[in-house]
């Protein structure tokens, strides 16, 4: 009996240093990170909290019941200060809480021992008791957290309403489906009521896995094409495909076999069909459409047009895939003319060309934060039969329409771009073009009066003759890299007097929404122009203002706090909160300066390429966003003999100094991670949401995709916690009251209910996707089908080539 006794003293001895051990790490950690938050103005609850856990830690090495009291004093004050500074919201809780409540489980099932070891009465019953409702939260905390949390949850239910008739979906024609780009498919075959049915109809492989180390290589992020029974495919490095849409057997298949230093990648394809009547425009005042003729001998009648990585427009038989010889040069054409000095990867073509009429509209990637020196931001319209230049727009130039250039001249270098796919209005004869800014991004202080004009633009320009009809920006002397990056969504929008205009709306990486009068370009909602700081950069052109688009809702861009840091466990939460203290922050346009600064939601999002979907019968907008907040310096160095950076993505993921050739500084920037490589700030990272176009409030937004296939340390947790991940890819939305999407970290194409954002159908891809998914009608038997391309999502090493198709049995 007597050694037994021994053997628990010894045992509770153990134990009781162990966990004193434990708690005295998580108090100096506490308190050494709590002072150091302190000295930088921000909260003192890690510091005094500490202080409670170090004095239970010396009571438990000296085996008393008081380090149970003080720790659970610490505990208290956790809890309040968790509510005071989170509010009710789920994960900012468990991020404060989950840790400190299991030492707390674990001090009350010991304090029992403790009070007998001292004399005491054990109060086991209030022990236990006060441990059962620990558990039982844990427990539910942990169900919790395979719970979807709407950040808004106001949508009510809505009818699926009946095809009206000659607007069925037919084809999907255009990259956004439409010219105007509102990817909305009008078929209600697949509803919300039995999409749960939907099952893999056909998976075909393209041969081509994009492989993207280093964050530059290839990335599959195609939206594919449907004519009649024809699906048409572009691979990263531009092979072509024709498939039989309800089979998905092979028809043809170009290898172009494009490639490039950085960003191998397809987003689209454009098509053209000479059988068919040329629309001409039916608003007053627009300008013809130009006729076009085939050659004698000209096969070409339907075609595929092309941009390419290596900066060529290429035009393809449709029905064989042979290239079409009398477009260009021998179906080619060179869009580095003109252009001077343009090595790969410094110009290159990622996004579809837009078929305007009969005039092939392209813009051009010029690579970010390179040098001051780089290819030109030049628009240009080509003959979609002969891929003759019609004209081109130079916005370096005061008088920017050309339709040849001089001999030995070359566009205006470093100008403003336009890389994202554009949108067509066949009634006004209008290419809507998104623009980014110019070289170098960061650093502003040689641009010119034009650039400032055009620079995160929206741009209108007469489809036939190239000639401006207007241009409006969202962002003035764009430091941020905050270019317009998604197609423009040319919809009829509705005003508050019940009345339609016909608009033109964007999302931008700010998170704003712009909604713009598509003819004159003014906006159509509510905009102010609001101050700013001002930096310390020696000649940069800094703004007083910028305009923020207070009419829309604005999408994950809230000023942040230190409260709206985050982490999975207390400790990256004080490392987060410790970052954000240590930087400047000045909000959404906290410009960059050679003191460490972060920019959110970053240069990647809020919104980015995907694009917005329309739903024209309940009149709602879907959008998806990513937030992931960077940090940034600019590094004062002398670059003119260094070598510039490739303009790779990898400059955004912790190089170092990247110089800015030709300018006098470096750039260091870094997504702004905590220790364990998770965003600091509070969830969601990325997000769907419904946006009212009536009221213009945001009906319902729910966090996007799971841990499941990431994770710390890139370790896959395998668990479907439905955080929200960031998305890169756009939304489909249909008639049957649903909206697809993909485009996040986990391998999952999911199907929402349009009208309340509930999740009711997702299928499990064998790769993450970047695409963008599209449906339609087989003609052949009359099955609609949703198709999505995966090849991997963008953090992920998985990859693959992979098209699937979706059908109800």
């Amino acid at each position: 009996m007597k050694h037994d006794t021994i053997s628990k003293q010894k045992g509770m001895r153990a134990w009781c240093i162990l966990l004193g051990l434990i708690i005295l790490l998580v108090s100096l950690y506490y308190i050494i990170g709590g002072i150091k938050l302190l000295s930088l103005g921000g909260s003192s609850y890690f510091a005094g909290t500490g202080i409670l856990m170090l004095l239970s830690a010396i009571q438990l090495f000296r085996r008393k019941s008081s380090a149970v009291s003080l720790f659970a004093v610490a505990f208290i004050v956790t809890v309040i200060w968790s509510l005071y500074d989170a509010g009710m919201e789920f994960w900012p809780l468990v991020a404060r809480l989950m840790v400190p409540a299991g030492l707390m489980l674990i001090l009350l099932l010991t304090l029992p021992a403790l009070r007998l070891r001292q004399g005491k009465t054990a109060l086991r019953t209030p022990a236990y008791a006060s441990s059962a409702v620990i558990v039982i939260g844990m427990v539910v905390t942990f169900w919790q957290m395979f719970v979807p949390h709407p950040t808004v949850d106001e949508g009510k239910p809505l009818a699926i309403e009946p095809i009206k008739p000659g607007t069925e979906h037919t084809e999907w024609s255009n990259y956004g489906n439409t010219p105007g780009g509102n990817r909305f498919v009008a078929q209600t075959q697949i509803n919300r009521d039995n999409v749960k049915d939907l099952k893999v109809a056909w998976t075909y492989h393209t041969g081509d896995t994009p492989i993207s180390p280093g964050g530059n290589g290839a990335e599959d992020q195609q939206t594919p094409l449907q004519i009649g029974n024809t699906l048409y495919f572009c691979t990263p490095h531009n092979n072509v495909i024709a498939v039989e849409a309800d089979t998905g057997k092979t028809i043809w298949k170009q290898e172009i076999n494009a490639e490039s230093q950085v960003w191998n990648r397809c987003r689209g394809l454009a098509w053209f069909d000479a059988t068919k009547p040329v629309e001409q425009p039916t608003k007053p005042g627009s300008t013809p459409v130009d006729q076009v003729t085939l050659q004698p001998g000209d096969t070409c009648q339907r075609r595929i047009l092309m941009n390419t990585i290596d900066a060529r427009l290429i035009a393809l038989n449709a029905d064989t895939g042979e290239f079409c010889h009398f477009f260009g040069d021998n179906g080619q054409v060179d869009l580095k003319a003109g252009l001077g000095d343009a090595p790969d990867p410094q110009y290159q073509l990622t996004s579809a060309p837009t078929v305007a009429g009969t005039t092939v509209v392209v813009g051009g990637r010029v690579a970010d934060n390179v040098q001051t020196d780089m290819p030109g931001g030049v628009l240009r319209g080509f003959d979609v039969v002969s891929g003759k230049m019609r004209w081109a727009f130079d916005p370096g130039r005061n008088d920017p329409t050309l339709n040849t250039l001089e001999s030995g001249q070359t566009y205006v270098r470093s100008t403003p771009n336009s890389w994202a796919p554009m949108s067509y209005d066949p009634e006004m004869n209008t290419v809507f073009i998104p623009m980014g800014s110019s070289s170098v991004d960061l650093w502003g202080a040689d641009r010119t009066k034009l650039d400032h004009k055009y620079g995160a633009s929206v741009l209108a320009l007469d489809a036939t003759t190239g000639k401006e009809k207007w241009v409006y920006q969202t962002v003035h002397n764009d430091l941020w890299d905050f270019d317009l990056p998604m197609q423009p969504s040319l919809v009829d929008f509705p005003m508050d007097d019940g009345s339609t205009r016909p608009a033109v709306v964007i999302g931008g990486k700010t998170g704003m929404i712009w909604v713009l009068d598509r003819e004159t370009g003014k906006p159509l909602t509510k905009v102010e122009e609001k101050p700013i700081k001002k930096g310390s950069i020696p000649g940069e052109q800094y703004t007083a203002t910028q305009p923020f688009s207070v009419g829309m809702p604005q999408i994950g861009n809230q000023t942040m706090t230190e409260s709206d840091m985050w982490g999975a466990t207390p400790f990256d939460l004080l490392a987060c909160r410790i970052g954000f203290k240590s930087m400047r922050y000045d909000g959404l346009f906290t410009v960059p300066d050679t003191d460490v600064s972060l920019s959110f939601p970053g240069s990647l999002g809020g919104m980015n390429w995907g694009g917005i979907s329309f739903d024209p019968t309940h009149q709602y907008m879907f959008v998806n966003d990513m937030r992931l907040g960077l940090w940034v310096q600019m590094v004062p160095s002398d670059n003119e003999n260094t070598a510039a950076s490739n303009g790779g993505e990898s400059v955004n993921t912790g190089m170092g100094a990247v110089p800015l050739k030709g300018t006098p500084y470096s750039v260091n920037k870094n997504r702004f991670m905590s220790p364990l490589g998770i965003p600091c700030q509070k969830p969601p990272f990325g997000s769907l949401s419904a946006i009212d176009m009536k009221t213009k409030k945001v009906v319902w937004q729910v966090p996007v995709g799971t841990v499941q296939d990431t994770g710390p340390f890139g370790i896959k947790m395998k668990a479907q916690m439905p955080v929200g991940m960031p998305t890169l890819g756009g939304t489909l939305a249909t008639q049957g009251g649903l909206v697809f999407i993909a485009g996040t970290q986990d391998y999952y194409l999911r199907a929402y209910d349009s009208a309340t954002g509930k999740e009711v159908w997702k299928a499990r891809l064998p790769v993450g996707s970047q695409g963008g998914p599209i449906s339609y009608i087989s003609p052949k038997n009359g099955k609609q089908y949703i198709l999505i391309s995966a090849g991997g999502a963008r953090q992920s090493p998985d990859r693959g080539d992979y098209v699937i198709a979706y059908a109800l049995d």
